[in-house]
Parts: C-alpha cells; structure tokens; sequence
C-alpha cells in the first residue's frame, strides 16, 4: 500500500492551507497513494510564538474540513488532516480521519499537551484505532507521540500497521538547517521516531512543516527501526512510499505483559 506524508509550508491563512492541502493531495493521488497525512494543526497554522494565526470560529473551521472532504473524494486518496477542532465548549487539537469518498471516519484529539500548550487546548481524552483499506493506524500528535510511547504501543496492541505522527519541530526564523538525518547533532525527535517504530514492530511515519531551519524531517520509519524515505529538509512537497503491511506485525508490542506493573 502507498501512504503519502505532506510537508506544506507554513500557511498564511486558511485559504493558503486549504491550496496546499489540494496541491500536494493531488500530487499524492497521482503518484496512487491510498492515504496522506498533513502536519500538526495545520489548519490554521500551529500558534508558535513567531506566527500570529488568528482565533477561528466553529463555523470557520466547518467549512474548511468540508472542502477537505471535497478534495479527498474528488482524488479518490483519503486524508489526516490535523487542525483545530470544536468539540462543544472544548477547543482541541484533533487529526480528522477522511475517508477516500469524502466520508469523516472521526478524529484523534492531542491527549497530552506540551506544557506551553496549556492555555492554548484542551486535552482530549479517548484513543481510536482507523482503517483504511485494509490499512489499520493510529495517531499521536507530536509532543506525545515524542514524550509518551504510550500512546504509540497502545495502538499497536490493538493490531496498528502504522502510526501516524503529525508535528511541528522548528523555525522560519532561527536556527539551522540539518545535513544529515538522524545525526547526534540534530535534536533527539528523529532518534524517538526510531524507538517509536523497532520497540512496537509497526510503521511510524513522522509528518513535520517544511520550516526553513526544521528540528526533524517529514520521516518514514520500518518496523525494525529503520528510517526507509524522508522528505528533504526545508522543501515543500509530498513523500509517497510503499508499505508492506506483513512486515507491520506488532510482535514486540504485543510481548508487552501490562499485568507486571499494576
């Protein structure tokens, strides 16, 4: 199965996400990708602290995930989108699941926040397991996906083939541009998507912003901890790759003997 991860540039408005959204679907679909996976709260923008994106209302962020709906039936391919979301008075950071006909399959909240994320959402609360043409994943969003494996294992144990990684890490304003995937001199982020992928024997495809001076690259991880494709840093566009879902076993995952550490 082919799975595409999408590296937008940052966006400058909802309009400007929504064109990038279409741009690199397209590009995935052509290339015959089943599923592509955007960045973290890439609809509006995620609020870091050099970027002013503004406060979006319930009906705002409706009407974007409508045309994202449009936009994956009309390609045929279905997407994650990562956004925003209102789930009554609750402000959450969710990944929507969009079906390859339109269809919302439902989403994943961001259950533990970053520190600095506080004052910004609201935690969710629940973890659901999405299938996709046979394809069976779960998501963590960056910080937890990063900082609590748990969050990874758990979908594994419940028969994941891949673990889908939405993120932000990095700057358009400061900082460097890497050289070499994985290197001791790049922060730990792409050494923890290895560890997300060999400790569980599952896939674990890592989707960043395509930042000018990137903390990781968009990364695909095999079930035996091996980085197989990675978009370049700093470039925009889309990795499409082939998965081979027997290698997916979940063995280590299921190994897990929870009963020793109640």
């Amino acid at each position: 199965m082919k799975i595409a991860l999408a590296s937008p540039p940052f966006p400058k408005s909802i309009a400007d996400a929504l064109y990038w959204v279409e741009k690199l679907t397209v590009d995935a679909a052509t290339q015959q990708a089943a599923i592509i996976c955007f960045p973290e709260s890439y609809i509006p923008g995620y609020p870091a602290i050099e970027y002013e994106v503004p406060k979006v209302s319930p009906a705002e962020l409706q009407q974007a995930l409508d045309k994202v709906c449009q936009i994956a039936a009309q390609n045929n391919i279905a997407i994650i989108m990562a956004m925003d979301w209102y789930d009554g008075d609750d402000f959450l950071n969710v990944a929507y699941v969009i079906s390859k006909t339109g269809e919302r399959l439902g989403y994943q909240s961001k259950n533990q926040l970053d520190p600095t994320e506080d004052n910004i959402w609201v935690p969710g609360t629940k973890r659901q397991l999405f299938e996709v043409d046979g394809l069976k994943f779960g998501i963590t969003i960056c910080h937890e996906g990063f900082r609590y494996p748990e969050s990874v294992r758990w979908a594994a144990r419940k028969g994941a083939h891949i673990v889908f990684h939405p993120h932000l890490a990095g700057s358009d304003v400061q900082g460097r541009l890497p050289t070499e995937w994985g290197s001791m001199d790049n922060p730990y982020y792409e050494r923890a998507m290895i560890m997300r992928a060999n400790e569980n024997t599952i896939y674990f495809a890592s989707v960043n912003y395509a930042m000018k001076y990137p903390e990781s690259a968009t990364s695909l991880i095999s079930p035996d901890g091996k980085c197989i494709a990675y978009q370049p840093y700093g470039e925009p566009g889309v990795l499409v790759f082939d998965i081979d879902l027997e290698k997916a076993t979940g063995y280590l995952a299921k190994r897990f003997k929870p009963e020793l550490y109640n």
